[in-house]
């Protein structure tokens, strides 16, 4: 119970911290108040806690949720960031890797996401097949709070 506690005690701090940089606001924070940065806290919060409790399990859900938040913050901001479909199966390959690091699982999918992320963003000339990938993205754009319900009763029900 101990080892839960921390990581609820993290997402606590970061939070606080977040909501009280916010309430001073101080201008060299003023890019960050916006929902990816909970984002961001959560995934930084869950990777701490995998680490330092030695409990590897949650490396993967952390680091995709550090990427997402870190990439939906630098597409607010930032002009050059991409803002492409093939940007989510890198997010996911590198957290693959990141699990694979640790827990010596995910190897072989994380290679594959970022080999198809990669020919993805760097490719000119994409094969036929990749278009049911853009309807795909497209729904998933336009429908994603429907996963974060899944997601939830998937917890839930766990």
């Amino acid at each position: 119970m101990k080892k839960q506690n921390s990581f609820v005690g993290m997402v606590l701090i970061g939070i606080g911290a977040f909501f009280l940089l916010k309430e001073l606001a101080l201008p060299l924070f003023t890019n960050f108040y916006s929902w990816p940065t909970i984002v961001i806290i959560i995934g930084i919060s869950m990777l701490l806690h995998s680490y330092m409790s030695k409990q590897y399990s949650n490396l993967l859900l952390g680091a995709i949720l550090l990427g997402i938040g870190v990439h939906f913050h630098m597409i607010t901001y930032y002009s050059f960031w991409p803002n492409h479909w093939g940007m989510v199966p890198l997010i996911i390959g590198l957290s693959f890797l990141v699990q694979y690091q640790k827990a010596k699982k995910g190897l072989i999918p994380g290679l594959i996401l970022l080999a198809i992320a990669l020919m993805a963003i760097f490719s000119t000339q994409q094969p036929g097949w990749f278009q049911w990938i853009h309807v795909t993205v497209n729904y998933a754009v336009n429908y994603w709070p429907i996963l974060l319900i899944i997601a939830g009763f998937y917890f839930i029900y766990r």
